[in-house]
């Protein structure tokens, strides 16, 4: 597999409180009304110019107690035939939409949204394949509008902070990272992760966090080699990957469903490293040691949940005529996507939405 070099993504934003309002209030729209919709919506509340105005589920009752609880001013379930998202989405009201609906629907929850004109941002991963992934990038250049895979560890602070320590040099050249999540996630076939219509299993899920710190560092790399386990389902319960570079350095990640893993992440260079303590995909510190010195630790706090990072990114684009952010761009959504159709065809992994 080959891949194109992408420099580390680091932000443009200016180092502020990200509540604090860059602009016009926009309205949002958020569809489904699960775990991380929950977890979303609480920290947009939290922005001064985020309106929280819309909702939409399949059921009209989920709809309309998730807009209570989280003061939403509309909700739409389904209708008619007429799914609550699309009933959305035709609101002239609605600025912005959230998909955080299962993997297997970002594209068409996301087309919809696009094709309605609304700003876009999709949970991750962004869609099933890259297939998926450069459609809804095309259409968002057709429509002009702004689109983002909502990948929100990368816009935290401390995850900035890390991979702007790589690419300052003070580590000397990125030679190898290494960076592992992993959890026992009880087996349920009706559970979105465990369901293979709907994109579960460890790949598309949780992969996704230690692939970041190698592409923050040391960009896509020229070759992937994966080796993984799949259940009775064709779904993978774990995977491990190794990256390699035209440089030499190399990349070791690993993400398991089935055990207790270190959520550690580390960054090598000839000079020295950097560790993420805490979580892989939130770190509350760093650890940075050069040669033989005392290590040095930096520790962060996040606003909200960690979630407002990307909102405000989103924000500020939007409100600035951008359609596309400068910190996690189409073609880098597009080529993790590619990625991981090279992993899952090593693999052995298809989906449902592959055939259509």
């Amino acid at each position: 597999m080959t891949l194109p070099i992408a420099q580390p993504w680091l932000s443009t934003q200016a180092n502020q409180d990200p509540r604090a309002a860059t602009g016009r209030r926009l309205r949002w729209g958020v569809v489904s009304t699960g775990n991380i919709a929950t977890s979303v919506s609480k920290d947009l509340a939290l922005l001064e110019d985020a309106e929280l105005y819309a909702v939409s589920s399949r059921k009209q009752a989920a709809a309309d107690a998730f807009a209570a609880e989280h003061g939403f001013a509309k909700a739409y379930g389904d209708d008619g035939g007429v799914p609550g998202y699309q009933r959305m989405v035709e609101d002239p009201a609605v600025d912005v939409v959230y998909v955080a609906t299962p993997h297997a629907q970002h594209f068409e929850v996301a087309s919809a949204a696009l094709r309605a004109g609304k700003h876009v941002l999709c949970e991750k991963a962004v869609t099933i394949n890259a297939r998926e992934a450069a459609q809804l990038v095309a259409l968002a250049r057709e429509q002009n509008v702004f689109f983002m895979e909502a990948m929100w560890s990368r816009f935290l602070p401390s995850m900035q902070r890390a991979f702007s320590i790589a690419a300052s040099g003070e580590l000397g050249e990125i030679q190898w990272v290494s960076a592992d999540l992993g959890f026992p996630a009880p087996y349920d076939p009706s559970a979105r992760i465990w369901a293979l219509n709907d994109g579960g299993g460890a790949l598309l899920d949780i992969t996704v966090y230690p692939l970041l710190w190698a592409l923050g560092t040391l960009g896509f790399p020229q070759s992937v080699t994966a080796i993984g386990s799949l259940n009775e389902d064709g779904v993978d319960v774990q995977n491990a990957l190794t990256l390699g570079y035209a440089s030499g350095a190399q990349a070791q990640l690993t993400s398991s469903l089935m055990a207790h893993g270190p959520r550690t992440a580390t960054v090598a260079g000839g000079l020295g490293f950097v560790q993420a303590v805490g979580s892989v995909n939130n770190p509350s510190e760093l650890v940075i040691r050069v040669g033989w010195d005392e290590p040095r630790r930096e520790q962060f706090d996040v606003v909200g949940t960690g979630y407002t990072y990307e909102l405000r990114e989103v924000t500020r684009c939007v409100q600035q005529g951008l359609t596309e952010s400068p910190v996690m761009p189409w073609e880098d959504s597009v080529n993790v996507m590619r990625l991981f159709d090279g992993v899952r065809s090593q693999l052995g992994i298809r989906y449902p939405n592959d055939a259509r």
